[in-house]
């Protein structure tokens, strides 16, 4: 029996791929066992950027090792197309505050643009019943960026 290899996918789809999507998950190094959590992203085109609550087991494990993993996958209810892709790096607290500024409206940007529900904020640090904005004007969470991408594995189905 001959085993079938799902193709890889070139720079553009995957590009592509993170570009449409917005949910990801993020895997830490844990102190045997690795401790994944999704995550909302927003990408520029070049990174990929978080937003984290200041608490929880994440921010312990991000202290102790920055070093991590992401995906991002995409498929159909009957998972006849699917696509994902894997990256390894390092995640980046942001400290300026005007870049923080900045990746923060991108987050409420995305937030209205998609009409997500608003009960995601309670993931971002704020109550659902606050508006999208409270994003961009309090910092209840940390922006970080994934980079030193050192591995990228993007595959497809047929």
């Amino acid at each position: 029996m001959e085993i079938i290899k799902i193709p890889k996918m070139e720079k553009k789809e995957y590009d592509s791929l993170i570009e449409e999507g917005y949910v990801s998950r993020i895997a830490f190094q844990g102190e045997k066992y690795p401790y994944i959590a999704p995550f909302l992203y927003v990408f520029d085109g070049k990174f990929l950027y978080f937003l984290s609550t200041k608490y929880g087991k994440k921010m312990n494990l991000f202290k102790s090792s920055p070093y991590v993993s992401v995906e991002v996958e995409k498929y159909s209810k009957d998972l006849s197309c699917y696509t994902f892709v894997t990256m390894q790096g390092r995640i980046e607290e942001l400290t300026d505050s005007i870049d923080k500024k900045i990746i923060r409206q991108k987050f409420v940007d995305l937030i209205k643009e998609r009409h997500l529900s608003n009960n995601i904020l309670a993931a971002l640090g704020h109550s659902p019943q606050d508006p999208p904005e409270a994003i961009a004007r309090e910092e209840r969470s940390m922006v970080w960026k994934l980079t030193g991408v050192k591995d990228i594995v993007a595959l497809k189905n047929v």
